[in-house]
């Protein structure tokens, strides 16, 4: 489109970018070494630069983590905090288990996955307190009808998105090398609200069994623990999936403050919903007619974006079989769901059950997928090191599964 003045308007749909998940090349990308005529004889460790989360973070984690015990034991007390612990891990429980099933394609670092959960459950609710208190002696709380809407509809989405969203932001600054793409964004994100709802959670069953006892307890438990799991999950998976499509482009930390900005709004906005279909609405009407089609729509675009994940993996390792690194039908095998099921059969059935090596070896092959994918893209500086460091690995696996 030209303006008035004959000046071209740049395009909002950079020319580079077929789609919107679209991953264009930023720089040529490396060619893929030749096979190895013989297996190495030693086996490289992968670094951990760029996939650990920063120590001062975990600083501020263990600092916040003391002042929440004692928020905990002095407001609620020892024996409520206990119980309503105890219930607020049976939720944490289910939704963990449904972010490992997510994450099983490309797993993450298991160190990033627990930073995430305990940004989640102490900093993100440490944030929250203390700005609830600043604002509380700013603004008061005269327990008004229309404060306490406030605090539910605008206040709590606000202030609660931005402390879950800093945690994404921080993983995605200081371990961006395990930060490929939306599903890892919407893996942290989704971890970070489970963290945040296990402690809001404690607070919640724990308040309840000090003022109605059993009935109360089972009540919220059936509202949280059942109905609404998934709440501060789908939440923050906006933010995460925000800032993933930011790094399957190749933004910097600078560049991702926009992307990273637009998510949590989008989370927010979801977030606001939630809570006013509580305070203004039929709860129950809404959750059946708004909340369950959103989730399923969540639910759906996971999955589309997983059978991406596993076509991009099918593609790269089919350049590494024309190379000579695998066959074809080594390749097929590692890059399907079905594949994968018949290779870890197989590899029980072998002398000593090999299941773990295979097992090693599904996820040495898909890192190296996302590493080559890393390499065309021209995002990662270090994507030929560690391609080198899991093709050493994937023949060492590789050859071990066949060893008499």
């Amino acid at each position: 489109m030209t303006l008035d003045d004959g000046r071209t308007r740049p395009s909002l749909t950079p020319p580079d970018f077929a789609s919107a998940l679209a991953q264009p090349r930023m720089a040529p990308p490396a060619a893929i070494p030749p096979a190895p005529v013989a297996v190495p004889g030693s086996v490289p460790v992968p670094g951990r630069r760029g996939r650990t989360a920063p120590v001062w973070a975990v600083g501020i984690l263990v600092l916040v983590l003391i002042g929440l015990v004692g928020y905990f034991l002095n407001a609620i007390g020892p024996a409520a905090s206990i119980i309503g612990m105890l219930l607020a891990l049976l939720p944490l429980a289910g939704v963990l288990l449904a972010v490992r099933i997510v994450d099983r394609w490309e797993p993450e670092p298991r160190g990033l996955l627990i930073f995430a959960v305990a940004w989640g459950a102490i900093a993100s609710v440490g944030i929250a307190l203390a700005v609830d208190l600043v604002l509380s002696l700013i603004i008061g709380n005269d327990g008004s009808s229309a404060r306490e809407a406030f605090s539910a509809v605008v206040q709590a989405p606000i202030v609660e998105e931005f402390a879950k969203g800093l945690g994404v932001y921080i993983i995605f600054v200081s371990a961006r090398r395990a930060f490929d793409g939306p599903v890892d964004g919407i893996v942290y994100g989704a971890l970070i609200g489970a963290g945040f709802a296990f402690t809001e959670n404690i607070q919640y069953f724990a308040i309840s069994f000090i003022e109605g006892g059993v009935a109360d307890t089972s009540l919220t438990f059936f509202l949280r623990g059942i109905l609404s799991p998934f709440a501060h999950v789908m939440f923050t998976s906006v933010t995460g999936f925000a800032l993933g499509l930011a790094a399957r482009r190749g933004a910097k930390a600078g560049r991702a403050v926009g992307p990273w900005v637009l998510g949590m709004i989008g989370a927010t906005a979801l977030h606001a919903l939630w809570n006013g279909s509580a305070v203004f609405g039929d709860f129950f009407l809404l959750y059946m007619v708004l909340q369950v089609p959103l989730f399923v729509l969540f639910v759906l675009g996971v999955i589309a974006l997983r059978r991406e994940e596993a076509r991009l993996t099918r593609n790269r390792l089919g350049e590494y079989a024309s190379a000579g690194w695998f066959t074809p039908q080594e390749a097929d095998m590692l890059a399907t769901p079905a594949g994968r099921k018949a290779g870890l059969a197989w590899a029980k059935t072998l002398r000593g059950d090999r299941t773990a090596l295979m097992e090693e070896f599904i996820t040495d092959a898909t890192s190296l997928a996302a590493t080559r994918q890393r390499a065309i893209t021209g995002r990662d500086p270090h994507a030929a090191d560690d391609e080198r460091m899991l093709l050493q690995k994937t023949a060492a696996a590789r050859a071990a599964l066949f060893a008499p």
